[in-house]
């Protein structure tokens, strides 16, 4: 590996010349250095996750930019060098984030996030012997963050099963036990 202090040539090279070398910038320096080949190491547990994930994002990706105003939307995310796939497949890869959940009297409020968008917030009623006792969707409040679901009753020492739902289909679940 060499570090280049002042080069005109390799100011705008970067990359793999041949299978010899490659030019990459790392903290402001340009590097030249001995082109790796693939790992000989098996990937672990994490990693393969990671790949299958990643492989379910991009098929999603392709398949969900068919639809001319999802696409749209996802272009209108997009920044300087991104487009509407790449947004789709960022989309895709993480999960809605349950923040919060409180309650005013029987109306269950539930804060969530999703660096692009969720699709809907579903609430179940369970009661202490496990039986369901309601279920239903929560309804998008006008500050675009908060949900209500006009729950009818809340049985002591039950639970409320809280599901997150973004527009690719990833779930998020969070139980919360009733006092």
């Amino acid at each position: 590996m060499a570090i280049v202090k002042d080069s005109l040539l390799l100011q705008a090279v970067r990359g793999s010349l041949g299978d010899e070398i490659t030019i990459y910038e790392r903290n402001g320096r340009i590097i030249v250095a001995k082109k790796r080949g693939p790992s000989k190491k098996k990937p672990t547990k994490n990693q393969l996750e990671a790949r299958y994930k990643m492989k379910v994002a991009a098929a999603y990706a392709k398949v969900i930019l068919l639809d001319p105003e999802i696409k749209a939307y996802y272009k209108s995310l997009a920044g300087p060098g991104q487009n509407a796939f790449n947004m789709a497949v960022k989309d895709a890869y993480r999960s809605p984030e349950i923040q919060d959940i409180h309650f005013e009297d029987t109306t269950v409020v539930v804060t969530a996030k999703d660096e692009f968008r969720i699709a809907e917030i579903s609430v179940r009623v369970v009661d202490a012997q496990g039986n369901l006792q309601e279920r239903g969707q929560a309804v998008l409040g006008r500050n675009g963050v908060n949900w209500y679901y006009q729950a009818s009753h809340l049985p002591p020492r039950g639970k409320l099963i809280i599901v997150a739902v973004d527009l690719p289909g990833n779930e998020t679940v969070k139980e919360i036990p009733l006092t």
